[in-house]
């Protein structure tokens, strides 16, 4: 699976696919020199030695340098851990028409990533969470970084105007 989305957005990236017309109805910004900067293997090589200067600057055992392989690994394991159990395990709030899924208790370790079934639902909201029971721990983060004029949140205009319509 990860290697089926891999060669996804690759294609995204060289413009030998384009996404899905339901994904490009309202389309984002395009960044393509911030996309071949972040795809690139010089970038991920540099990544890797910032990794390892923290470890020889900080790492005060010998073993500690065996937690390299998990930072190396980070991002792509959460991602298959988002994409599989986020599809596959919990509980539906809504009926997207899709096997997105929420995984909660477990999703507070990924920072509400695992919300997929509200993701898929409200695309556009900084907040994962829609239930009384659900709890995103970065949206309150970002509430303060907006409050402190950091970032700028936008209100969710486009879904508050398709839950009038349907009211």
């Amino acid at each position: 699976m990860m290697v089926h989305t891999r060669e996804i957005y690759a294609g995204f990236i060289s413009n030998t696919k384009v996404p899905d017309p339901q994904f490009t109805k309202d389309p984002l910004p395009r960044w393509d020199a911030m996309d071949r900067f972040g795809d690139h293997r010089a970038t991920r090589i540099v990544w890797m030695a910032i990794y390892v200067s923290f470890y020889v600057i900080f790492a005060t055992q010998w073993w500690m340098y065996l937690l390299l392989p998990i930072h190396f690994l980070m991002g792509p394991v959460q991602g298959a851990v988002v994409n599989w159990c986020g599809h596959k395990y919990g509980y539906s709030n809504f009926n997207n028409g899709d096997h997105s899924r929420n995984s909660e208790p477990w999703g507070i370790f990924l920072l509400g990533e695992l919300f997929q079934n509200n993701h898929h639902m409200h695309k556009d909201s900084a907040n994962f969470a829609q239930k009384w029971y659900e709890f995103d721990p970065t949206y309150p983060v970002m509430k303060m970084m907006h409050w402190m004029k950091i970032i700028r949140l936008r209100p969710r205009v486009a879904v508050i105007n398709q839950e009038k319509k349907a009211a």
